[in-house]
């Protein structure tokens, strides 16, 4: 019951907030129902292209989501439930959903432009290229990380001899069944993007026979897999994320979106059915203590606990969505609260979810739980008297929400790569010349960050993931930053972001420099291998970046506000 209990009061709390705070600020920011988008005003059936509320919804949420609220609490319960929660559910309303409603809201008023662009608008050109630079480095990240998830639940491990199946496979593994239907499912996804986009044929009718197809593939899945091992997906994962990242939207990135959103509200209605289940059944018991301690495995609560949840509170990959893709896909600004506000709260119950999957079958996450999308599926199919179609179906789900981000963040890294490199006066790379056509070209953007993040993604996810978390926060706390300029120099209240943009600076600043410090004790030791290495060295340059830009927001603050009073004083 107690788990029922916590669900219950996350769902309830996050509703408050919704109708309360994000109606408060869509009030205070202005948010004009008449006012038309840039999906209208720019469109160029490539990036620029209005989408229905629910297929946004659907995109937006999907990408977002990713791993991350499945991953991050599940880490964080080794400090217990409480911190957990009272994050997931308070960190959603006045941290992750404030950015990424200011975000989607700060890109619709700039042409749907990404934050860098924003960050030109109040802060100058310097900013706006230091930024991009910090975006990249989080993208390479997220880009290995989930790279990582999504090959971790595809593989196919090797047998006694070192030999890995290649093929189609009858009574396949869980992982096997994830492979066979999220390759089915691409091909399902460009059906309906011609359906819809080519044919005209009406979004209901498209969802219902999309639906279908999705129940087909499953059940076709669950029959017979295929198998392949962790290296080579991790090329097939590459080679589809560059091609998706290049296709138009509506033929991969709105219908895959859109159609896998399904999956992950039936993966949520199939939790909640569980914590229900086994509230009334007994079939499980909430075991996680309520708080273990200040200090834990992962270091002490803060700054670790608010790194490691991530994206189950906030995220700075959210704010990447906002203003890279949905922003430019928004139909209406009346819709931008539910998109951009909503999806952030939902992501956060799924967190609070995920910390109850954990708590089911331990008393808190550890290595011999498997991965922790592992420890997630297995957590609710106990629930279910360990169901093995349960468990398969939520494995699946994971790796749809690692794909649909892993499509959002190569798009995103192609327009940033290209920003990194464009003059002022160049809106796309057919206006830079010389050498710098070439670099800006959407190709070489892609596939220097996709090659960039597979070879990483070949590292164990421990040595990503708990500097993604990092990189991440602070890309937060940045983009709170960014947003609350833009406001402050249009004249628009943005004093909400004062605190949330301060602590998530100072919460990410204090994590890097305990890697930092780490890793040099390592290397100090001879311990250290490559791997760490690497994480010193990308701590040390995002701390460096993020200062900078810090430096620079403050000495703009400070500009706008000696001109203001001189603007009184005549």
């Amino acid at each position: 019951m107690t788990a029922l209990l916590i669900v219950l009061a996350a769902i309830v709390i996050l509703v408050v907030g919704y109708v309360t705070y994000g109606s408060w600020l869509a009030k205070q920011w202005g948010v004009d129902p008449k006012r038309k988008t840039p999906a209208h005003t720019m469109e160029d059936g490539v990036d620029y292209v209005a989408a229905p509320p629910a297929v946004l919804m659907g995109h937006h949420f999907s990408s977002i989501a990713g791993a991350g609220p499945i991953n991050g609490p599940i880490q964080a319960s080794v400090f217990g439930w409480v911190p957990v929660f009272l994050w997931c559910v308070l960190g959603g309303i006045f941290f992750g959903g404030l950015q990424d409603f200011g975000s989607l809201f700060a890109s619709i008023r700039n042409d749907g432009k990404s934050v860098g662009e924003i960050i030109r608008t109040s802060m100058g050109e310097r900013a706006k290229k230091l930024f991009i630079i910090f975006a990249l480095l989080v993208l390479i990240l997220v880009i290995a990380s989930f790279v990582n998830v999504v090959a971790g639940t595809f593989f196919t491990a090797p047998d006694d001899a070192g030999h890995v199946a290649v093929g189609f496979v009858s009574h396949p593994t869980n992982n096997q069944t994830t492979a066979i239907i999220s390759l089915l499912f691409i091909l399902l996804a460009v059906c309906y993007g011609v359906l819809t986009n080519r044919f005209g044929m009406k979004t209901v009718t498209a969802t219902v026979i999309g639906i279908i197809g999705i129940v087909a593939i499953v059940a076709l899945g669950l029959n017979v897999g295929f198998a392949m091992g962790r290296t080579a997906w991790i090329i097939v994962v590459g080679v589809y994320i560059a091609i998706a990242s290049l296709l138009p939207v509506w033929i991969m990135l709105q219908p895959r979106d859109y159609l896998s959103s399904f999956l992950l509200y039936a993966m949520m209605g199939i939790a909640l059915c569980g914590i229900f289940y086994s509230a009334f059944s007994g079939s499980a018991t909430f075991q996680l203590p309520a708080f273990t301690g200040w200090n834990t495995a992962i270091g002490p609560l803060f700054p670790a606990l608010f790194i490691t949840v991530a994206c189950g509170a906030c995220s700075g990959f959210h704010s990447l969505i906002s203003t890279g893709t949905s922003s430019k896909q928004l139909d209406n600004e009346a819709n931008a609260k539910a998109i951009g506000y909503g999806s952030m709260l939902i992501e956060s119950a799924l967190g609070v979810i995920s910390l109850i999957a954990v708590g089911v079958i331990s008393t808190g996450y550890s290595a011999e739980l498997g991965s922790p999308a592992s420890a997630f599926a297995n957590g609710i199919a106990h629930m279910f008297h360990d169901n093995s179609v349960v468990a398969a179906l939520l494995t699946l789900a994971v790796s749809v929400f690692a794909l649909t981000s892993l499509d959002s963040a190569t798009r995103l890294s192609r327009f940033m790569f290209s920003e990194l490199f464009l003059k002022e006066n160049e809106a796309t790379w057919k206006d830079a010349k010389g050498l710098r056509k070439c670099i800006t070209h959407p190709l070489v953007g892609t596939l220097v960050m996709v090659v960039i993040g597979c070879i990483l993604g070949g590292l164990s996810l421990s040595q990503i993931w708990g500097l993604f978390g990092a990189a991440n926060q602070l890309l937060a706390g940045i983009a709170l930053m960014a947003v609350c300029s833009w406001l402050g120099n249009v004249g628009k209240n943005n004093k909400m972001f004062y605190f949330p943009m301060a602590f998530m600076l100072c919460a990410t600043l204090t994590s890097l420099c305990i890697t930092i410090i780490n890793k040099f004790k390592m290397i100090g030791a001879g311990t250290a291998a490559w791997g760490d290495w690497f994480q010193l060295i990308f701590a040390a340059a995002m701390a460096v970046l993020a200062v900078i830009l810090v430096i620079e927001a403050y000495q703009n603050a400070q500009n706008n506000k000696a001109k203001r009073a001189a603007a009184r004083r005549r």
